[in-house]
């Protein structure tokens, strides 16, 4: 995601008591877990990303921290659920990308790894988040893996990652394994409109941002929305032949170059769904091209690609469609 993308997406940390129905089961299951003494030293969190992965990672430390012993719930209002949310809490690791960095460095690790031998300021247990775990680069793994095989006292790692798969087998199979699925879009859309009130097209936003409604709770939503419907109709003018791919491409490289791509994957899969319920006749090869296209487009978004010209790519292929040309 880009720097002016970031400025309208924020990261969401919801307080600890939230409802978040989606999480509720997991949240009973970690907490049993906890009372019988079955966490064990290592749990991977599969969540998509804004979905609520590093909350629930957050809530389950301030589970194990909470000076109250609630039986499932942190109380939220004790001094160590406050320091856990305000990030002032000294047996709390936290493991992100530093800074522009893409990745989790090897001399994070280490220093966690070290962190975790001292001895705990108050309860005995120690804690480290790492998220997204995916971002761990090869050595940084490596390292990590020693950890997980030589785990510390009564330590605990939670790896919060929507992409396990991009983690070395040796460091899944030494975890826990835990996972949400996505709810159904309406789901999430009557959560949002509960949370964030019913004036905003939260459709709108989740089809730029995709199905993430803690982020999007705490996105600039309207102009999101705004965004959505523009990009929408802008690809409707591509597709007819009647708006310049070339000039369009130039406008949309230079701003939320990841929020435009995922607009027009939603696009593109909402009109191959028209299409495969006979609502609207298509050139099924064109829009098959093109949805390919916009998945590998979505990988470039923290790349130094030429955006103009990826967008101009893609947006030939949707001309494409309407026209059967085929891009050069």
């Amino acid at each position: 995601m880009t720097e002016r993308d970031s400025d309208t997406v924020k990261r969401a940390l919801l307080p600890l008591d939230a409802n978040i129905p989606w999480l509720a089961g997991l949240q009973r299951s970690l907490g049993d877990a906890i009372e019988n003494d079955r966490l064990g030293h290592a749990v991977l969190i599969q969540v998509d990303p804004g979905l609520g992965g590093e909350w629930l990672a957050t809530w389950l430390a301030a589970r194990l921290f909470c000076s109250t012993d609630q039986s499932i719930q942190p109380c939220g209002h004790c001094l160590e659920c406050r320091r856990v949310v305000s990030g002032e809490q000294p047996d709390l690791i936290r493991l992100s990308p530093i800074e522009d960095s893409k990745e989790i460095r090897i001399d994070q690790v280490r220093e966690m790894a070290s962190e975790l031998t001292l001895t705990s300021h108050g309860r005995g247990r120690k804690v480290a988040v790492i998220t997204p775990a995916e971002r761990l680069n090869r050595n940084a793994a490596n390292a990590l893996l020693k950890t997980l095989e030589e785990p510390q006292g009564s330590s605990l790692l939670l790896l919060v990652t929507g992409e396990p798969s991009r983690l070395p087998a040796t460091v899944q199979s030494r975890c826990t394994r835990v996972g949400v699925p996505v709810p159904p879009i309406a789901e999430l859309e009557a959560w949002l409109r509960a949370h964030g009130g019913t004036a905003t097209d939260w459709k709108a936003v989740m089809s730029a941002i995709g199905p993430q409604p803690l982020l999007a709770l705490q996105s600039d939503a309207e102009t999101i929305a705004d965004l959505q419907r523009e990009t929408v109709r802008a690809l409707d003018q591509v597709v007819a032949g009647t708006l310049d791919p070339v000039e369009t491409a130039e406008s949309w490289g230079k701003e939320f170059f990841a929020l435009r791509i995922r607009c027009i994957e939603h696009w593109l899969v909402t009109r191959i769904h028209d299409w495969a319920t006979g609502q609207r006749p298509a050139n099924t090869e064109a829009l098959f091209a093109a949805l390919d296209e916009a998945r590998e487009a979505r990988q470039w978004t923290e790349t130094p690609v030429n955006k103009p010209l990826a967008l101009e790519r893609l947006l030939w292929r949707l001309n494409a469609i309407a026209t059967s040309r085929r891009p050069a």
